[in-house]
């Protein structure tokens, strides 16, 4: 059973849409931006009582951030949409049985990819781009990271779980506990133990520790919907294959996003000059800011993935149209908010994480440039991940590389060499509208070979 008679998983193929994505969505936004925000005190603290090469260190951790958290996602967003399809087939068992496949798969994920990080650190973080003003920084924040990534993982691929199997209120509140604990021990750590940049990383671990036992709890409670189950104990190889398969678009979408951190820091310092390391900083500032809105859109399409993928097993697809259109406008209207507070405000928002002047200044900078365009992205993520959670990763995945490697590298290539950083700048931009006029071109072609086959089935 789920939460509520109301809430189970049959309802989403019968409640109003606009009712279901409030439901599914308000606790994956509030889940999502208590994550995002912080990721924003985790840098205000080391800004504030680490240094400013602090914040560098922090940035150049990026790129293996974005991997420890791709081959997470390659199994939390596959289970939760595989998941969620099975539910609206009436496959109960191997809805129960993806929860048994997931966990196993996470614990190997996270020991291999933990362990390898931790024995090559150095070498990968000077690959990303670390110098030896930053480099201790981002080994001390890295190590911690990485002993907690089964930690990590679990509560990650869980906590979507939860929400894909009519639990969304319980994500939420577990998402939250998780940051909750997180910002009341960072700046004990920080200020009070005088822990560093490392306590930032220990309060996080901690913080995922504390809500996983909350995950474990309610996945062996057999009143839970899906729960662990002896009988379903088994590793299936199909479900597995279709894990991975529809987990491939975001594992993807993070793999380009740690390239392209990659080029962007290497272009900023080799263009930055003697404030390289600083326009690193900068770009870190920018992008944690710009994350926040990002993840706004995301908690969006959590909330739209149970409802997508449900109806598209069920084959309500008037019901999917009408979930997608939703969500792509309220997709626009949050990125647009972004645009509108980066503009505005950017030296303000600068401020918050350091007091170097020069990169306050650069920071500003980089959100009036880079932010240009930051309007579209939230369309652009809602169809991408539209695909994803109907099971078409193909498309799912074509889209991400568009945004994340296909226009962003080569006018990373360009731009910097005509503009110097304010050119790596415009190339965030630049991708983002290419990006989002690409996501569209597909999305209309997609629909209008659906509504002729329906048309000819008639």
């Amino acid at each position: 059973m789920a939460e509520t008679t109301s809430n189970t998983p049959i309802t989403l193929g019968t409640e109003s849409i606009g009712k279901l994505l409030i439901q599914y969505s308000v606790p994956a936004i509030i889940a999502s931006v208590a994550t995002s925000l912080y990721n924003i005190v985790d840098s205000i603290f080391i800004g504030q009582g680490v240094g400013t090469m602090a914040i560098s260190g922090l940035a150049i951790t990026f790129p293996l951030m974005n991997l420890v958290i791709a081959f997470c996602v390659f199994i939390a967003a596959g289970g939760s949409a595989i998941s969620s399809i099975f539910l609206g087939q009436k496959d109960y068992s191997r809805a129960t049985n993806v929860l048994s496949n997931v966990v196993k798969l996470s614990l190997v994920h996270s020991i291999v990819f933990g362990g390898l990080s931790l024995i090559y650190i150095d070498e990968i973080l000077y690959f990303f781009g670390a110098t030896d003003a930053t480099i201790k920084y981002a080994r001390e924040f890295m190590k911690i990271i990485l002993y907690g990534t089964p930690i990590s993982y679990l509560f990650i691929v869980l906590n979507n779980l939860m929400r894909a199997t009519g639990y969304p209120k319980k994500a939420m509140q577990s998402a939250l506990l998780s940051v909750l604990i997180n910002i009341i021990l960072a700046p004990i750590y920080i200020f009070i133990l005088k822990w560093g940049i490392a306590g930032a990383a220990l309060a996080t671990i901690c913080g995922q520790a504390v809500a996983l036992v909350w995950h474990i709890k309610h996945f062996k409670a057999k009143t839970s919907f899906v729960h662990f189950d002896k009988s379903h104990n088994h590793f299936s190889w199909s479900i597995i294959k279709n894990v991975y398969t529809i987990g491939l678009p975001p594992f993807l979408m993070n793999v380009c996003a740690c390239i392209v951190v990659i080029f962007i820091n290497k272009a900023l310092l080799d263009t930055g000059g003697d404030k390289g390391e600083l326009a690193v900083g900068a770009y870190g500032i920018v992008n944690r800011v710009g994350m926040l809105f990002v993840m706004i859109v995301f908690g969006i399409t959590q909330g739209m993935q149970p409802i997508l993928g449900y109806n598209y097993g069920a084959n309500n697809w008037d019901r999917v149209k009408r979930t997608l259109n939703i969500g792509f406008v309220v997709g626009i209207f949050v990125t647009t908010m972004g645009l509108i507070v980066a503009e505005l405000i950017p030296c303000e928002i600068s401020s918050l994480f350091a007091t170097d002047a020069t990169l306050i200044d650069i920071s500003t900078t980089g959100f009036r440039i880079s932010f240009m365009f930051f309007a579209v992205i939230g369309g652009q993520v809602v169809i991408q991940n539209f695909f994803q959670a109907i099971g078409k990763p193909g498309i799912s995945i074509f889209l991400s590389l568009t945004r994340q490697l296909i226009f962003l590298i080569p006018t990373l290539l360009i731009f910097p060499k005509l503009w110097g950083v304010e050119g790596v700048w415009t190339s965030l931009a630049v991708s983002d509208l290419l990006a989002f006029i690409v996501a569209i071109i597909t999305l209309i072609i997609i629909m209008r070979r659906k509504n002729k086959n329906l048309i000819q089935r008639l």
